[in-house]
């Protein structure tokens, strides 16, 4: 027992090094960080080098969702609200009614060109018609760029959102077949939308703000256990939304949109340490669908995946984009085509392709390779060419400073280049006495970088209680902001002691 606990752990920890030792390749040959994992767990397969026989579909499931779930959240905590609301409507077409566009389209191609029923096609066409935000935006990363016209948290969005309508979908196919379409209307089937999508609503706006409240209000012994505190209630709004038959990825993801639009104590800490647990999963998850995929079943299906790989990506994906964005003029067809192109396919559609083979669905081993293949194709005919296009359309902004470490949404750049460097002093009377830093509503591109007290400096974070006599050394952007910064500290310009542009 010991041995086999001992060798599972030796092998794991082995792939796990060499997988995040070799997503140095990524930077340096343009190959997504994906698709190096994937390989990775093929070589190390049953048919590859390694000859690890795993074929343990509920674990790989489980792993799967819980990463999903993971991404979900840091990319609903990490969105700045300001960026995506002029692009929320816009969004919410792409992941609804675009994602409803590409699975037919591409379910009816299938069906036609292979030996597929028509509700296995559609079963298939909605389980590849979400895309991967974690994809996308490691790749823009990597490759250090922002992009102009709201493109960023447009893909954003809509990444976060559609695994949401994706899933719904998958489901409702594989109740179709199941069922034989018995009893199954489209007035069922929309009132069975609208209820998921609500309940997914109503719990996540309710699971964020008691995320605020406990993250202000914990008042934990160690920082170390926020993190912790904020994974429990992530998983619980999950588990419990499913529970109640409603998303569980919509009310993850609303969580986590609630959370961020707040000042938390640890707030930076967090996102940091999410950003790096998710992408840990990430490594893990994709390894393991890597080792569930046996690549001599990939060569009978090749010529079928290139031919609906292409059709989607050229085809299905691009009408739901162009017909979903018609009515938005301030959409013109460049920005349509990047939107179109930015469609990658991830970790959800390899994570919902598992649910046939659980369920031991009639040719679900030819899904999920075919989906397998599909996915490998988008990420390396997609992935490294994204960059390129956002050039060749005249689609990159340079006005920003963006750095390759950031953890913060593409466009959430704070920008000093014109600071205002003030020192504010806090009256014996002042109402703020006594508060802690994050509940004065500070303006979200302020900063209080130091404070003087009693002959002593302070660093300050969110948890610092002001008090009186206390000096602030702040940093703003610009003077506008500087007169928000005043009405959150309840002064007025006669205490700024000193001013530096």
């Amino acid at each position: 027992m010991n041995s086999s606990i001992n060798a599972i752990l030796i092998i794991g920890s082995l792939l796990l090094f060499v997988s995040i030792l070799t997503s140095k390749l990524s930077a340096r040959t343009g190959v997504p960080t994906i698709l190096v994992f994937i390989l990775i767990g093929m070589l190390a397969g049953s048919d590859g080098l390694g000859g690890i026989s795993f074929d343990n579909y509920k674990v790989a499931n489980v792993l799967g969702s819980i990463t999903i779930t993971l991404i979900l959240f840091l990319g609903g905590l990490d969105t700045n609200f300001n960026h995506i609301r002029p692009v929320i409507w816009s969004s919410i077409l792409l992941s609804t009614v675009g994602v409803l566009i590409t699975t037919f389209s591409i379910g009816f191609f299938i069906h036609y060109v292979t030996d597929l029923s028509m509700l296995q096609g559609l079963l298939m066409g909605s389980i590849i018609s979400s895309t991967d935000a974690a994809a996308v935006f490691s790749i823009l990363r990597s490759k250090n760029i922002n992009l102009k016209y709201n493109l960023a948290p447009t893909l954003e969005i809509e990444s976060g959102s559609n695994d949401v309508m994706a899933y719904f979908l998958t489901v409702f196919f594989m109740l179709m077949i199941s069922t034989g379409g018995k009893d199954i209307g489209l007035s069922t089937a929309f009132y069975t939308f609208l209820k998921e999508m609500l309940i997914g609503g109503i719990l996540g706006v309710v699971i964020g703000k008691l995320l605020v409240l406990v993250m202000n209000k914990a008042h934990l012994t160690y920082e170390s256990l926020y993190p912790g505190l904020a994974l429990s209630i992530i998983l619980f709004s999950y588990s419990f939304a499913n529970y109640l038959n409603g998303s569980g990825f919509l009310a993850v993801y609303i969580a986590g949109l609630v959370l961020g639009r707040h000042d938390f104590l640890h707030k930076k800490s967090l996102i940091k340490f999410y950003d790096g647990v998710t992408w840990l999963m990430q490594v893990i998850m994709f390894v393991v669908l890597g080792l569930l995929v046996y690549p001599k079943r990939l060569i009978p299906i090749a010529g079928s995946g290139i031919l609906i790989s292409m059709v989607l990506m050229f085809i299905a994906r691009p009408l739901g984009v162009f017909l979903s964005l018609a009515f938005f003029k301030s959409i013109n067809i460049r920005q349509k085509l990047f939107i179109s192109w930015g469609g990658l396919r991830g970790a959800a559609p390899v994570v919902f392709a598992i649910y046939p083979l659980i369920s031991g669905f009639e040719k679900a081993d030819v899904i999920f390779h075919l989906i397998f293949f599909i996915v490998i194709t988008s990420v390396l005919l997609q992935g490294t060419t994204l960059y390129p296009l956002a050039k060749v359309l005249d689609l990159e902004d340079l006005t920003y400073l963006h750095h390759p470490n950031s953890t913060s949404s593409i466009n959430d750049i704070k920008s000093y280049s014109s600071n205002e460097l003030i020192e504010i002093v806090i009256n014996v009377d002042s109402p703020i006495v006594g508060n802690k830093i994050v509940d004065l509503g500070f303006p979200q591109n302020s900063m209080i970088i130091l404070i003087y007290r009693d002959g002593v400096y302070i660093t300050p974070h969110g948890g610092t209680i002001l008090e009186a006599m206390d000096r602030l050394t702040i940093i703003s952007p610009d003077k506008v902001e500087l007169q928000l910064v005043e009405k959150c500290l309840c002064v007025s310009s006669i205490n700024i002691m000193s001013q530096h542009s």
